[in-house]
């Protein structure tokens, strides 16, 4: 077994655009002081030079990000992250495999497991989208996926793997957990993402369904929410005896709602918040933030779109909460929710939240304190310094927390500093 590592992962956006081209990215490497270990190589796949650490402690300062080409053909991924212990990296791919990346010897060594045969990925919405380890996966071998089937209906299920060294599952050990029509014919909106908490509950986003003015501001139905579920107990899942609607009010596994469509979030353990990207419709992208050991939030959407009022000019905002963050559509159309950044690379970005958005290649970055969003960033220029424009529609994290980012043409990068 290989040594323990932590997971998190990241993430795909949605929006009816037009594909990205298929170009390899050019090679961008870019001198800095960092020390490679012989299992590392430059973007342009030459070995680095050896060295019994992996990385120098800082020696100069950021002046700016560069993407370090990994691998590529992995189909519109969705997810990019890693297992608690070992120090793979594993990659999900929206038509229904997960491909398995060894650090060590920088391959793909095999397919973890692959469910094209029951995934319906015929919409640009659709397809296999989240994934997540179970916090004890290392002994149990559990993990869980979100998709969409053939029918077009939401899909959270369990599998277990047969072997870790390499990590293989079997599609048969698959158990549905639940199975949700879609509620409109139009193929949008299934949200997706997967996340354990440190609470050690299984947190689901699902959108709206495209039906905003039933489901956005109704706490009886599972759209346009985030879920919390006790993947330990009850058949086919318990409910957290916390959970803000256990008593009524609202179906029991509902953790938060008036979500448009949050394709992606991010639990931060160190902070013990929830980084939202909310995916919006006329004018605005956001980003909603809040403490886990709250619950029973109400985003907003419809009512709210961002911070402007939705369908009246003058609405009622009591008991909304609002977002830290809001971009509108002069910048971009669909926001690409990241990751919270805790490696050790480039220390001064210690718990800055990173996202992007699919349609224009916007990289942005903040950290949170005391309710607001600072230390605002824009990365867009370091982002597109490769020769193109990423359409990033994936963020994840490895074992030690640094940051990767996956496009739509199938290309997998890791962030690393210029200094």
């Amino acid at each position: 077994m290989r040594s323990a590592g932590r997971i998190l992962i990241l993430c795909f956006v949605v929006a009816a655009c037009a594909d990205a081209g298929t170009e390899d990215p050019a090679d961008t490497t870019v001198p800095t002081t960092e020390v490679l270990s012989s299992s590392e190589t430059t973007a342009g796949g030459d070995p680095g030079p050896a060295s019994t650490t992996t990385t120098t402690a800082p020696s100069a300062p950021l002046v700016g990000l560069r993407l370090e080409y990994m691998t590529e053909d992995i189909p519109r991924p969705t997810a990019i992250l890693a297992a608690p212990g070992d120090e793979y990296l594993y990659f999900v791919d929206q038509l229904g495999t997960i491909r398995v990346f060894d650090t060590a010897d920088r391959n793909l060594p095999d397919r973890m497991i692959n469910i094209r045969e029951i995934v319906g990925a015929n919409g640009i919405e659709q397809g296999l989208l989240g994934m997540a380890f179970h916090p004890r996966y290392e002994d149990n071998g559990r993990f869980f996926l979100y998709y969409t089937d053939n029918a077009g209906s939401r899909t959270l299920a369990e599998y277990t793997v047969a072997s870790h060294d390499p990590p293989i599952a079997d599609p048969g050990s698959a158990r549905i957990l639940f199975t949700r029509p879609q509620p409109t014919d139009e193929p949008r909106h299934y949200g997706g993402m997967l996340e354990f908490g440190p609470d050690g509950y299984l947190y689901v986003s699902l959108g709206d369904g495209a039906a905003a003015s039933v489901n956005g501001q109704d706490p009886s139905t599972i759209f346009g929410a985030i879920l919390r579920l006790d993947v330990d107990s009850g058949d086919p899942y318990g409910i957290p005896p916390d959970n803000p609607f256990v008593s009524g009010g609202g179906a029991p596994e509902v953790w938060a709602y008036g979500l448009r469509n949050p394709w992606r979030f991010d639990i931060d353990p160190v902070s013990n918040h929830i980084y939202i990207g909310d995916v919006g419709q006329a004018d605005l992208e956001e980003v909603n933030v809040v403490p886990l050991d709250g619950g029973g939030y109400n985003f907003g959407w419809d009512v709210l779109e961002g911070t402007r009022c939705f369908r009246q000019s003058d609405c009622d905002r009591t008991g909304l909460t609002e977002p830290v963050v809001e971009y509108d559509h002069s910048a971009g159309c669909s926001i690409t929710g990241g990751v919270v950044y805790r490696g050790s690379l480039m220390p001064e970005l210690q718990g800055h939240y990173f996202y992007s958005d699919w349609c224009t290649g916007l990289v942005r970055s903040f950290t949170y304190v005391d309710g607001q969003a600072v230390d605002q960033r824009d990365w867009t220029a370091d982002f597109a310094a490769t020769g193109t424009t990423p359409q990033i529609q994936a963020w994840g994290v490895d074992s030690t927390g640094e940051l990767y980012v996956g496009t739509h043409a199938g290309v997998i990068y890791r962030v690393k500093p210029v200094r």
